[in-house]
């Protein structure tokens, strides 16, 4: 019987390189063509090498910005995907795309090619937000390019919103808000601004250039997040996402349940049969790996029984629930009993979780304090299995 797999493929270039970003890019486009040639290579190499039997779910082009492709392009890395792997008939095919560099020529090509539901990383409708930011569109094209899509064909849309910048306030915001719901997309991720390590904003931080938002001013907008997608349709159903029912992202619930998935392109990562490996990130050093035959792999690594189970709690947990009777199975472990069972009753009283059936999911309030609670379980579980020296019977 096949397995079921999701591919990600990184496009490594940006026009600009977002202040904030801590993804992998380049700014020149000088390069395109050959990373074109190079990741087709790089396909039917893993292809030769692996030969996995599976079926692909979901797939997911991300970058980057993979709306720079030209429509050749894309079609000769889609031909190549075709080409060595089976696609499953309902399958999900996201692109990522940035509202200024798409025309309804190539968002049709894009459809025609069988990408079927596409990102939009409009970020803001505040014209300083955006130039804050560094985005390279104005909100007027965000909006045009969400008519262009519809137009092409794509009838599932994300659109993503960076929320509590410095000095924002939530009128602001909801008026962005306000204006993303009208465009009516099937999904929408909202995420607060991270000033990741060694990016130009973290370094504005550290000058102290900006002021950053305190957690109360954070916290303030995440609910206001919550409660404003809600009242018009869209369920949370993880920490920073929010879809209309059955329009959840499958490619990123895939990761959220420890799925099976194959990266291609440079600082990509896979994980399948427990063994999670990432792709160099460099381009340069991308081009010469192919080149001399060789797949660009950087690390490898085999997870054990305990890193599985962590990742199954703290994954589980930021998305759609832990279903209990099948991580006792896997793991040996009931978190529904004993000092653990506490714990969990706690959080149900305490409005942060809940149990539907034997699923255990984060409310809204509990996604909030996600981290926090993430680590709680893991210590409790630390302490609970250090007391006996293994985990007791479960009847499994």
């Amino acid at each position: 019987m096949k397995r079921s797999i999701g591919l990600y493929v990184h496009i490594p270039f940006c026009q600009h390189k977002c202040s904030y970003c801590d993804f992998y890019s380049v700014v020149s486009l000088e390069a395109m063509e050959r990373f074109t040639e190079t990741i087709v290579k790089e396909i039917r190499l893993w292809a030769q090498q692996e030969q996995l039997d599976a079926t692909v779910e979901t797939i997911f082009w991300g970058g980057g910005t993979p709306s720079l492709l030209e429509c050749t392009q894309a079609e000769q890395i889609a031909s190549a995907l075709r080409s060595v792997f089976s696609l499953a008939p309902s399958y999900e095919w996201t692109i990522e795309a940035n509202p200024g560099t798409v025309t309804l020529e190539k968002l049709r090509y894009y459809r025609e090619l069988g990408i079927n539901r596409i990102s939009f990383g409009v970020q803001s409708f505040d014209h300083r937000e955006l130039e804050f930011l560094e985005r390279i569109h104005s909100a007027q094209q965000a909006e045009e390019a969400v008519e262009l899509a519809r137009r092409a064909g794509f009838n599932n849309v994300n659109l993503d919103v960076i929320y509590a910048l410095p000095g924002q306030d939530l009128e602001t915001y909801q008026r962005t808000l306000e204006r993303v719901c009208a465009l009516a997309p099937e999904h929408i991720s909202a995420y607060s601004l991270v000033y990741e390590h060694g990016t130009p904003l973290y370094r504005q931080l550290q000058r102290g250039a900006i002021i950053p938002l305190d957690e109360d001013q954070e916290a303030a907008f995440y609910s206001k997040t919550v409660e404003f997608l809600a009242q018009r349709g869209y369920r949370q159903y993880e920490v920073s996402n929010f879809a209309r029912p059955g329009r959840q992202c499958r490619h990123n619930l895939l990761y959220w349940r420890r799925g099976q998935y194959v990266g291609f392109g440079p600082s990509a990562h896979s994980h399948v049969d427990n063994i999670r490996w990432s792709n160099v990130r460099s381009l340069r050093r991308y081009f010469d790996a192919i080149e001399r035959g060789s797949l660009p792999i950087v690390a490898r690594e085999h997870l054990t029984i305990e890193q599985q189970r962590a990742e199954s709690i703290f994954l589980g947990l930021r998305a759609d629930g832990i279903e209990l009777d099948a991580f006792a199975r896997a793991y040996g472990v009931w978190l529904d009993r004993g000092m653990l069972g506490d714990m969990i009753t706690e959080w149900q009283q305490k409005g942060w979780a809940c149990l539907d059936g034997r699923r255990l999911h984060l409310t809204s309030r509990g996604y909030a304090l996600c981290d926090a609670l993430t680590l709680q379980l893991l210590d409790a579980l630390e302490r609970a299995q250090s007391a006996s020296g293994s985990f007791v019977d479960c009847n499994v």
